[in-house]
C-alpha cells in the first residue's frame, strides 16, 4: 500500500483533501451538480465503502488498478469481486467471468445456453454489425430509450 502511496501522490493528496472537506465545502461541491442544494437539506452519511484493488509489483511494491477483477479458487468453490462495486452495466460480464472461473469443467456446456441469453456472447460486436443492430434495437426498447 505504501508502494501506491508512493507513485499515485497526486491521488492520495485528492482523496484526503476530500475527507478533510468542511460540510459546508462538501454542498459547495455538490451545487456543481445540483445547484440548488441547500446546506440544511443535506447531512454526510457513511453510504458504503470503496475497495481498490492494489497488484503486488516488483519494482514498486503495489500497483493501483482501477476497474473490477474476479478472483477464484483454483478448484472453483469460491469467488470474489475485487474493486469498485460494479453497476448493471458490468453485472453480467462479471458473473460470466465467475461462472467460467469457478466451473471451468462445465462452463463449455453450459455455452449454449448462455449464447441463447447474451446473443454476443464471445463475439466482436464491431465485426458483427448485424448482431450488433440487433442486440442495440432490443437494449435500446428493453431500456425504453427511444424508437428502435
Amino acid at each position: 500500500m505504501l508502494g501506491v502511496g508512493l507513485t499515485e501522490r497526486r491521488l492520495l493528496n485528492y482523496l484526503i483533501s476530500q475527507l478533510r472537506l468542511s460540510e459546508p465545502e462538501r454542498v459547495s461541491a455538490l451545487r456543481e451538480f445540483a445547484p440548488s442544494a441547500i446546506d440544511s437539506d443535506w447531512e454526510l452519511t457513511i453510504a458504503g465503502q470503496r475497495v481498490q484493488v492494489i497488484r503486488r509489483d516488483e519494482r514498486n511494491g503495489g500497483v493501483l488498478e482501477f476497474g473490477t477483477t474476479v478472483i477464484g479458487d483454483a478448484d472453483g468453490s469460491i469467488a470474489g469481486l475485487l474493486g469498485g462495486s460494479p453497476g448493471a452495466s458490468t453485472a453480467v460480464a462479471i458473473m460470466l467471468d465467475v461462472l467460467q472461473k469457478c466451473f471451468a469443467n462445465r462452463y463449455q456446456s453450459w455455452l449454449p445456453t448462455l449464447k441463447e441469453m447474451v446473443p454476443s456472447l464471445g463475439v466482436q460486436l464491431s465485426n458483427e454489425p448485424a448482431l450488433f443492430d440487433e442486440v442495440w434495437s432490443w437494449s435500446t426498447k428493453a431500456l425504453k430509450l427511444g424508437a428502435a
